[in-house]
């Protein structure tokens, strides 16, 4: 099968598929499917380097192209803090803002400011002002979790996969408490492939953990265990565990 670049005129259609397999690149070295390390570095380099280039080319310096480079160097800002010494689990509540890379925000920022250049709004768009809000917040508690909801209801209109409604209930408990995150998970428990997401059984043990119900915290946990694939996940899902288990007794 012989390779072929399509002539200029049929560059434009190709792009959103180019953008969705860029995307798909940094997720994997955001968040490894599988394997010893939480984190591939290397994947998510190439793909902010591909998509750099891109955003320079006449057919790509288009507002979506410029909103996904926002997103990915302002996820990657995060990525020195995402691990701990030993490769284990932080989850955003628990980083040390200090490590996130300030140079990537700017610029991440800066791609999205280029971005709002356009008359549509893409999901890369609101995925990256969503990203933007965990950015500029000094810490976890104090970060803009109106507008974060408010994003994702817009990305949930646009996307409505059960990943983005998933996000959208962490959100929805940090405004208006566990107890409304839980209600939406048993709406979003019933949707295709959630109920093997271990970050489903993983979110539930947490916001139940909020309510003081230790028990159905720890079931959620042990559940979560089930469907990891990651070492750095078994860990801290481990840890867990534990925790709620020496909690309980």
């Amino acid at each position: 099968m012989q390779f072929v670049v399509p002539d200029s005129a049929g560059l434009p259609a190709r792009l959103d598929s180019v953008l969705d397999v860029l995307y798909l690149l940094f997720n994997e070295g955001y968040s490894a499917s599988q394997g010893e390390s939480l984190v591939r570095c290397d994947l998510c380099d190439e793909a902010m380097r591909l998509t750099a280039l891109l955003a320079e080319h006449p057919v790509g310096d288009v507002p979506d192209v410029h909103a996904l480079l926002a997103l990915l160097l302002l996820q990657a800002s995060r990525l020195p803090a995402r691990t701990d010494s030993v490769g284990d689990v932080l989850l955003l509540a628990d980083q040390n803002r200090t490590l996130w890379d300030r140079r990537l925000i700017v610029a991440g920022l800066r791609e999205l400011t280029r971005a709002s250049t356009g008359v549509t709004i893409s999901a890369y768009h609101l995925q990256a002002g969503i990203a933007a809000c965990h950015a500029v917040a000094p810490d976890y508690m104090s970060t803009n979790w109106d507008q974060i909801l408010a994003g994702y209801d817009d990305l949930l209109r646009l996307t409505p996969t059960p990943v983005v409604a998933l996000n959208r209930a962490v959100a929805l408990a940090m405004v208006h408490g566990a107890e409304a995150g839980i209600a939406e998970l048993e709406r979003i428990r019933a949707l295709p492939g959630m109920e093997s997401y271990y970050l489903l059984h993983c979110t539930a043990g947490e916001f139940y953990r909020r309510t003081g119900d230790l028990h159905r915290a720890l079931t959620c946990y042990e559940l979560a265990q089930t469907f990891t694939f990651t070492d750095p996940e078994r860990r801290f899902l481990a840890n867990k565990v534990h925790e709620l288990r020496a909690a309980i007794s």
